[in-house]
């Protein structure tokens, strides 16, 4: 029981922080979660060093663009979608066509931009990999997004996004990273036959 009142009492707070200043405390959720799992793929990729620009370039995207945009764009849906008797199906759609589509180009071009690469090298990087990895949200996420939709109160859908954004954070760095390190070593031959 002792062990239980820390957890109620920082959910308590979390709650008052997110009834109080819900896009300050989605943003700053976002933010941890997003350099948490970009740390997690590092460690789990092996990384004997951990690489602080990519912890920061996805805790700033988090704390930018997926904490805010969520609040905004979850919150549009529910305006748009208010008295339709589809309502839940409208929003999976609305999410699966226009929120994956943007937020995974966004976060392909502005995390490398964040990381100090270049606007050439962040735009290779959006071409290179967009679809494969759109291609994989629409798969793995529209399951976690209908739940979400469909059982999680509008409060904590972000919260709830933010969780399942974490394990796909933690794929979508490792995939960033294998495909950084292919182009590596491919320009290292390229150098080493000419």
């Amino acid at each position: 029981m002792s062990l239980s009142r820390p957890i109620y009492n920082l959910l308590g707070s979390y709650l008052e922080q997110l009834f109080e200043h819900p896009l300050r405390t989605k943003a700053i959720t976002s933010c941890v979660i997003a350099s948490s799992a970009n740390l997690v793929s590092q460690k789990l990729g092996g990384a004997k060093q951990v690489n602080t620009d990519s912890v920061m370039a996805y805790g700033l995207f988090g704390l930018i663009f997926t904490g805010p945009l969520s609040h905004f764009f979850y919150s549009w849906l529910d305006r748009i979608t208010h008295d339709t008797r589809f309502k839940k199906l409208l929003m999976l759609l609305g999410e699966r066509a226009l929120f994956a589509p943007v937020i995974t180009a966004l976060s392909l071009y502005f995390i490398s931009r964040f990381e100090y690469k270049t606007h050439d090298e962040a735009l290779g990087n959006l071409f290179t990999q967009y679809r494969s990895i759109l291609r994989g949200n629409w798969k793995y996420l529209t399951l976690p997004v209908f739940i979400n939709f469909n059982y999680i109160p509008p409060m904590l859908r972000v919260l709830f996004a933010n969780i399942i954004g974490f394990c796909w954070m933690v794929f979508l760095s490792t995939k960033r990273r294998k495909a950084e390190q292919f182009r590596q070593q491919r320009a290292q031959e390229q150098s080493k036959s000419t």
